[in-house]
């Protein structure tokens, strides 16, 4: 409880919301010790260290200030180590060493979501619905989180009121601290695509409809199960799970999740617009209003 609390004030206070519910990754980076450290760092740790009360218990690493690109400003990362969870915080600092900040800097002359959209790696990675659909739905999904069920189940239901205009692209991102057998499920997610597209969205089903009676003991049993109730042939299916390629497929899905600190399961990505958790909601208001915007940006037929 005191490792949940500690980390969440800091990330709390920033653009990297957590979703009520949603499964947090920890990161598995070792900070690197620094041959010198600079009074700039030095104050960074002595504040949040004042700030947040944290005893010598608690490793804190201020990273070396980088430019950002703004004039005055500088970044840092911060990396806290509280018993064996790991977070790394981005923070900014004056260039005069007087304010400190953790969020999200914004040029509010480029289109904020064009990075994300940009990062996101679509090729090799399951899909359904129209391929020129207006909108794109990305999830970084964990089998065994119970948050992505939710977001499974809100998603079908949601589908058929976007017919041809929602595309829904699903990208591994295995939690396994947290989740014994989720690799598992996402090697065999990967075997079923890999052996026939189509079928990896009855995988996705089963697996999540299931999810409450697979365990760690009988993972690799109910997958094959449902491989086979998923129409795909059992030998082909076993060699791939055991294969390096249906692994390393795994992991670059993850990776690629990483590079858009993904570290949250669900994360969902609208067009490029992230979201945290799985609010129908706010996951129609998104869909929405993208269908809006490329109705009001389409040419007017002239008669």
């Amino acid at each position: 409880m005191k490792t949940t609390l500690c980390l969440s004030l800091i990330l709390a206070q920033g653009m990297l919301v957590f979703g009520a519910g949603a499964q947090q990754a920890q990161s598995t980076a070792t900070p690197a010790p620094s041959a010198a450290i600079s009074p700039a760092q030095k104050n960074i740790e002595a504040y949040l260290r004042h700030l947040y009360a944290f005893g010598p218990d608690v490793l804190l690493v201020v990273g070396a200030p980088k430019p950002t690109g703004v004039e005055g400003l500088l970044e840092t990362t911060v990396d806290l180590t509280i018993n064996d969870s790991k977070q790394a915080v981005k923070f900014y600092i004056s260039k005069d060493g007087k304010f400190l900040f953790n969020g999200e800097l914004s040029d509010m002359t480029k289109d904020p979501l064009a990075d994300n959209r940009a990062r996101i790696e679509m090729k090799d990675a399951p899909s359904t619905g129209d391929a020129r659909a207006t909108v794109t739905l990305v999830e970084y999904s964990d089998f065994e989180c119970p948050v992505c069920r939710n977001l499974h189940d809100a998603l079908r239901g949601m589908l058929p009121n976007y017919a041809g205009k929602l595309r829904v692209v699903f990208k591994d991102y295995p939690i396994e601290q947290l989740h014994p057998w989720a690799r598992t499920a996402a090697i065999a997610g990967r075997c079923a695509y890999q052996q026939d597209p189509k079928a990896f969205w009855k995988m996705y089903d089963f697996i999540y409809d299931n999810q409450e009676i697979i365990s760690a003991a009988n993972a690799w049993t109910k997958m094959l199960d449902y491989a086979g109730q998923s129409g795909l042939d059992a030998e082909t299916f076993k060699t791939c799970m055991a294969s390096p390629e249906a692994g390393a497929a795994v992991n670059a899905s993850r990776e690629n999740g990483q590079k858009l600190d993904v570290n949250s399961t669900p994360t969902v990505f609208v067009n490029g617009r992230r979201m945290v958790g799985a609010d129908p909601h706010l996951l129609e208001q998104y869909i929405n209003y993208e269908l809006a915007q490329q109705k009001a940006t389409k040419p007017v037929d002239k008669k």
